[in-house]
């Protein structure tokens, strides 16, 4: 609230002052009357109550550079405001940064930011000035914003000023790259030695961390003298700072006084601490060390704190050849934090481990590895390698049967895939599982999903195929025939629907085109003549079926299927009723269409 408050008053000091001919006191009577019908007509300012400011940016660059804490104009409120309101256009800018100033002075880095962002809405180009992305960095170190701070003190004039310098050690201790921390101390030593006690407390304790990173505990200990014997920060990291200066005991001891007496916050970092500790020391193993980790991340959430818990339980797993709780790790490491060091040789060890746990030839069991690729999926190998990977796991759940398991397996990859041309080939085979799982609904959405222009003519009719399918099962016949408009192989599909619904004479048609040529036949040929004939003789079609007879009787003499193909396409006064029901059970179960056939069998659910 009060954030808004300070950009609204400071937007409406870009009013011109009182004393401006535009703003005196409004006129009354006849002659305010007549004034206001010659003007009602001129056009409206084009914003009412704000005056264009000149440019600040220079100005801005031209002035002293603060290279320490003194360099803040040291203001009282009730001076900021008072130079504000009295400031003409020309001084307006330069009254509103030495108020922006005085905030970064007195820690208020929340009023600091509205009044940067209410000078730079003014002056685009303040972005480009060094002293503006100074206070800017400073403001957002001091309401948390640690990254946004590392970015904003990043400019190349920036880098040797050591109060930009103090200001990102606290920006990246904040940030957990306490490393790159200490690498800036020495740059920030004049601009933090040059506060007083208490304002260096904060830069002091981010010094401290960075040092303990790079391994130099032992001028922390002297830093830290600054503060009380009973300060919870200070005991934490004089802990910290003992323990890499081997002096175990006492960083202990330390560390328990920090977990005792700390806030919340303090007590969790503390814990961490010791755990990881007694792991160095030995005094606890890995076993007992990630039972303490998990028991710590039961009660604190979020922070560095969970993501060196979640890191140190990782390097245990590691250690201890423990794959699954790595994997649990490192899965919680890249959802919630993003690991940025080293998080492509993590990423390539568990997708290796990943990998080796989903073979077929892994022992793991099916339903136990379908449990793991669904846990970690985002943590499997993208493209080709992760298409490999899914398709493996989904051939042995269609294997077993479990076909809903397998479609929203590889459906997922297929989502992954966005407007990659491998979707292709991946729509038809999750629409294809979806058809085997009853469920042509989802089958069709599927398609219609991943429909892309630059599919090839064997992709697109492949996917028209497999749309014919699941409009059949839908009951629209209608819609599942125009699908197949202009595909290859269209019309064995589309006889294969006329068989199931024995809608003879349209049979004919379809399959008479299909017809194979005399000689060796198939048993899916065997099936199209077959199929024929009982169509012809369902419709009294008798002269066709003797042309059938002739043309084929030879191929099927010396087949299996010969006693049937005779029995047919006998003359119409030789049947036997028997006789045909028997012949037609003769009738190969292979499926002229192949799949098709086998996917226009399945039973919705």
């Amino acid at each position: 609230m009060r954030r808004l408050l300070i950009v609204a008053l400071l937007a409406s000091t870009a009013a011109a002052p009182p004393s401006d001919p535009a703003h005196a006191p409004a006129e009354h009577g006849p002659a305010a009357a007549e004034h206001s019908a010659e003007t009602a007509t001129a056009p409206a300012p084009a914003a009412e109550g704000r005056v264009e400011l000149p440019p600040f940016a220079a100005v801005l660059a031209q002035m002293p550079t603060i290279t320490d804490s003194h360099g803040w104009p040291a203001l009282t409120e009730e001076e900021a405001w008072d130079a504000i309101v009295r400031a003409t256009p020309e001084q307006r800018q330069l009254a509103r940064w030495n108020y922006a100033g005085s905030l970064i002075h007195r820690g208020m880095g929340a009023e600091a930011l509205s009044v940067l962002e209410t000078m730079v809405s003014d002056d685009e180009d303040l972005a480009l000035a060094a002293p503006f992305q100074l206070a800017t960095g400073a403001a957002m170190v001091t309401i948390g914003h640690y990254k946004d701070a590392v970015q904003a003190l990043s400019l190349p004039e920036l880098e040797q000023n050591a109060e930009a310098c103090a200001w990102r050690v606290r920006a990246l201790a904040g940030t957990g790259d306490t490393a790159a921390a200490g690498r800036q101390i020495n740059c920030a030593v004049p601009a933090i030695n040059g506060r007083t006690p208490q304002e260096r407390k904060p830069f002091t304790l981010a010094a401290a961390r960075g040092a303990i990173a790079l391994g130099q505990g032992k001028p922390v200990i002297a830093w830290l003298k600054l503060f009380g014997e009973q300060d919870a920060q200070a005991n934490l990291l004089r802990g910290k700072a003992l323990l890499a200066s081997g002096d175990p005991a006492e960083g202990l001891f330390r560390l328990s006084r920090a977990e005792l007496s700390g806030t919340p916050d303090v007590q969790a970092e503390a814990k961490l601490a010791r755990i990881e500790g007694e792991l160095k020391l030995h005094r606890i193993d890995p076993k007992e060390g990630i039972k303490q980790l998990e028991a710590l991340r039961y009660g604190w959430r979020g922070d560095l704190v969970e993501q060196g818990a979640l890191r140190l339980e990782y390097q245990l797993a590691q250690a201890e050849n423990d794959h699954r709780s790595a994997l649990r790790s490192a899965a919680t490491l890249f959802r919630y934090f993003r690991p940025d060091n080293d998080s492509a040789a993590m990423l390539k060890q568990i997708q290796g481990w990943l990998a080796e746990m989903l073979a077929p030839d892994s022992g793991t069991p099916l339903p136990e590895a379908a449990g793991l690729y669904w846990d970690y999926k985002e943590l499997a190998p993208a493209g080709a390698e992760g298409d490999a990977l899914a398709l493996r796991l989904a051939a042995r759940l269609e294997d077993a049967g479990l076909y809903p398991r397998a479609a929203e397996l590889l459906q997922y990859q297929l989502i992954q895939r966005r407007q990659d041309v491998a979707q292709g080939p991946l729509s038809v085979k999750v629409a294809t599982l979806f058809i085997l799982s009853g469920d042509p609904v989802k089958a069709l959405d599927t398609l219609r999903a991943s429909e892309q222009p630059s599919y090839s003519d064997a992709m697109r009719f492949d996917r028209k195929r497999i749309e014919a399918v699941a409009l059949y099962k839908l009951g629209r016949e209608a819609a599942a025939m125009a699908a197949l408009d202009g595909v290859p192989g269209g019309a064995g599909v589309r006889s294969e629907i006329h068989w199931r619904t024995r809608n003879w004479g349209s049979f004919v048609t379809e399959n008479e085109a299909t017809l194979p040529a005399p000689g060796a036949l198939t048993p899916p040929a065997q099936a199209i003549v077959l199929r024929q004939a009982v169509a012809l003789a369902m419709l009294n079609q008798e002269a066709k079926l003797q042309a059938l007879r002739t043309r084929y009787a030879s191929a099927f003499k010396p087949l299996p299927s010969a006693q049937a193909f005779d029995l047919l396409t006998q003359p119409a006064q030789a049947i036997d009723p028997a006789r045909i029901s028997k012949a037609m059970a003769a009738i190969p179960a292979a499926s002229p269409t192949g799949m098709i056939g086998d996917l226009l069998d399945v039973t919705t659910g």
